[in-house]
């Protein structure tokens, strides 16, 4: 009898395991999109002019505002077959069909006559001055900044004062 109880014992503990790792994937799938495997949230940008935001995945649904600035960096939150739920910088969004949409990395300058550096550095000689509200190339990022290009000009700029990359990015 002690030993039908060990062993009925020991099936326990293992399925108790497998349950919790079965439990750890699905945590980890949820960070990545169904549809594309890409990791959840991440940015990206608009590839077109305009594009219809709508209330749902479909064409079905009301189309509730437009978004009307190419380039535009937004945010995916979920997928949903040939559909992307976004949000931009003010955290309005909805449904936009993935053709709309780029994986080309742009930002937007949140601070008003925010200095271009020629270095990482604040310290560093001044390439360029850009308004708040300007959209910009993504390039490289360091812990603390970003490369950027916008207008014509080129340089780093504080990662903190742009929406579009996370804190935590290191960019190539």
């Amino acid at each position: 009898m002690a030993g039908f109880l060990k062993r009925i014992q020991t099936g326990v503990v293992c399925a108790a395991f497998a349950l919790q790792l079965g439990t750890i994937g699905s945590a980890q799938a949820a960070d990545k999109g169904q549809v594309t495997n890409l990791p959840l949230p991440r940015f990206v940008s608009m590839k077109a002019a305009e594009g219809n935001v709508r209330r749902g995945p479909s064409l079905t649904h009301r189309i509730d505002w437009v978004f009307k600035r190419r380039d535009m960096p937004l945010q995916i939150t979920a997928e949903h077959g040939h559909w992307r739920r976004v949000e931009d910088r003010d955290g309005l969004g909805g449904w936009v069909h993935y053709s709309l949409l780029s994986g080309t990395r742009t930002v937007i300058v949140e601070q008003d006559m925010m200095a271009l550096h020629s270095r990482p550095d604040p310290e560093a000689p001044t390439a360029a001055v850009l308004e708040n509200g300007v959209i910009a190339r993504l390039g490289e990022c360091v812990p603390e900044w970003c490369w950027l290009t916008a207008g014509g000009y080129r340089g780093w700029a504080p990662k903190s004062r742009l929406w579009g990359v996370t804190p935590d990015e290191i960019h190539e």
